[in-house]
C-alpha cells in the first residue's frame, strides 16, 4: 500500500486542532541576549541569512494558498487548506517577531522586516518563489487537476518538504546541542510540526490528484524540470563562503543530501517514485542521495546551473559531467529511431557529441565520424541554454546558437530535450 493510503484528510484536520499555538505568546527575553553574546560576528551574519529566507517563504506561501483552496475538487481538501493558510501567517508573524524583537531589523510592521531582510535572499531562493508565483496564477487561471498537482509539487514538495524541512532540522540540531535562542528554537519545534502535517497533506493530494487524472505525472515531471535548475541554487551561500553553514557544525554537502532523501521519500510515498516519472530524468536517481547532492553541487560550483558564475568550467571533468547530464535529459519518447549523433562544436571549448541508439544514449568528447545534427555557439552561451538562462529559441533567433543540418534531421531532433 502507498503510504499516502494509510492518512485520511480527517485525521490531518484532527491533528491541526491539537497542534495549535501562538506565535504572539513566544518568550524572545533570553534570545535577545544568546544574538549578541552567544553568537560570534559570523554565527550572526550567518543566521540571518539563513532564518530571513524561512521568513520569505512563510510569507510567500501565506499569500498564495487562496487559489490552491478554490481549485481543490473535494470539501475536506479546501478546509485544511483553510487551516494550513493560518499555519504560514503564523509563522510569519512568529519569523517577523524574532527580526524586529531580536535581530532589530525593521520597524515593527511584517512589511518593514521582509524589506530589511530582502538583501539575504539568494539568487535560487528569489527564483524558486517566482516560479511558484507564476504556478500559483496559472492556477488562478486554470483549475484543472494538472495545475492543481504542479502547484503542490512546487509548494509542498519543492519548497516544504525538500528546501524547508532540512533546513529546520539542521537549525534545531545545533541551537539545542548549544542551548542558545530558547523562545525561536521552541518556535520553530511549532513550526516544523506544522510543516510536517502541511507535507503530509500534499503527499496525500498528490495521491489523490493522480489517481483521478492520468495526466498528472507528466504534469508533475514537467514542473520538477523546470524548477530543479533553479532550487538546487537556494542554499549558495553569499560568494560561496561556506563558512555560513560550517559556523553551525554541519556542510552543505549534508543540506543537500537530506533534502534529496525527503525530496525521494516523499513522492515515493504519493506513489509517483522519480524514477518512474514519464519523459527526460529529473534527476540521475541510479546515484545515492549523496552523490546526487555532491552533482548538484558540482554543477552549481562548475556555473552549469543557477546564476552565473563567471566563465563556465571548461576541464574535462567538468565537460563531462555536462554532457552527462544532457545525454540523460534526453526524451526518449521523442528520440528518432536508429543512430543518431548531435555534434557541439564550440568556439572556445573541446567538441563533444551526444549518440542516440534506440533508447541508449552516449556522451563523449571529440567529434563524431558521423554526424546528423551539429550545434555551433560560445561553450557559456550553451551552459546559459542549460541553465535556462537563455532561451534557446532566442539563441538561435541572434545567431548565438547556430544548428546545421538537413531539413529532415532537424525534424527528427524536435523535442529531444523538451518535457
Amino acid at each position: 500500500m502507498v503510504a499516502a493510503d494509510q492518512v485520511s484528510y480527517q485525521d490531518l484536520y484532527r491533528r491541526w486542532e491539537k497542534g495549535n499555538w501562538r506565535a504572539m505568546e513566544v518568550d524572545f527575553v533570553q534570545d535577545r541576549v544568546d544574538w549578541h553574546e552567544g553568537f560570534s560576528d559570523l554565527e550572526r551574519r550567518a543566521a540571518l541569512w539563513n532564518y530571513s529566507m524561512f521568513f520569505h517563504g512563510e510569507d510567500s506561501v501565506a499569500d498564495n494558498l487562496t487559489p490552491f483552496i478554490d481549485a481543490a475538487p473535494r470539501e475536506e481538501q479546501k478546509y485544511f487548506l483553510t487551516t494550513q493558510q493560518v499555519d504560514e501567517a503564523r509563522h510569519a508573524v512568529f519569523f517577523s517577531r524574532f527580526m524586529h524583537e531580536v535581530v532589530e531589523r525593521g520597524d515593527g510592521t511584517i512589511a518593514g522586516a521582509l524589506e530589511a531582510t530582502r538583501p539575504e535572499l539568494t539568487w535560487g531562493f528569489v527564483k524558486t518563489f517566482e516560479m511558484l508565483d507564476k504556478v500559483v496564477d496559472e492556477l488562478r487561471r486554470d483549475r484543472s487537476r494538472t495545475k492543481l498537482a504542479q502547484a503542490v509539487t512546487m509548494y509542498h514538495f519543492v519548497v516544504e518538504a525538500t528546501l524547508a524541512q532540512p533546513g529546520q532540522h539542521f537549525i534545531s540540531d545545533y541551537l539545542a546541542a548549544r542551548d542558545l535562542l530558547p523562545g525561536f528554537r521552541a518556535g520553530m519545534h511549532k513550526v516544523a510540526l506544522d510543516e510536517q502535517r502541511h507535507i503530509g497533506f500534499g503527499v496525500k493530494l498528490l495521491r489523490d490528484l493522480a489517481l483521478e487524472d492520468p495526466e498528472v505525472p507528466e504534469a508533475v515531471a514537467e514542473q520538477l524540470r523546470a524548477v530543479t535548475p533553479v532550487s538546487l541554487a537556494v542554499f549558495v551561500p553569499p560568494g560561496w563562503d561556506t563558512s555560513y553553514v560550517e559556523c553551525f557544525g554541519f556542510t552543505l554537502e549534508q543540506i543537500y543530501e537530506e533534502g534529496a532523501r525527503s525530496f525521494e521519500a516523499k513522492f515515493r510515498a504519493a506513489g509517483l517514485p522519480i524514477e518512474e516519472l514519464p519523459g527526460p530524468q529529473v534527476m540521475p536517481m541510479d546515484m545515492a542521495p549523496r552523490e546526487r547532492a555532491a552533482r548538484g553541487l558540482a554543477m552549481l560550483k562548475a556555473g552549469y546551473l543557477g546564476p552565473p558564475n563567471g566563465a563556465p568550467a571548461r576541464d574535462p571533468e567538468a565537460m563531462a559531467m555536462l554532457f552527462d547530464s544532457i545525454r540523460r535529459n534526453v526524451d526518449q519518447r521523442r528520440a528518432p529511431d536508429g543512430p543518431f549523433v548531435l555534434q557541439w562544436e564550440f568556439a572556445d571549448a573541446e567538441p563533444w557529441h551526444v549518440r542516440l541508439d534506440n533508447g541508449s544514449t552516449a556522451a563523449a568528447p571529440g567529434r563524431a565520424e558521423h554526424v546528423d545534427v551539429e550545434l555551433r555557439c560560445r561553450f557559456g552561451d550553451w551552459v546559459d541554454v542549460v541553465a535556462g538562462r537563455l532561451d534557446p529559441r532566442i539563441a538561435v533567433a541572434t545567431g548565438r546558437l547556430k544548428p546545421r543540418a538537413r531539413p529532415r534531421a532537424l525534424w527528427r531532433a524536435r523535442g529531444l530535450f523538451s518535457a
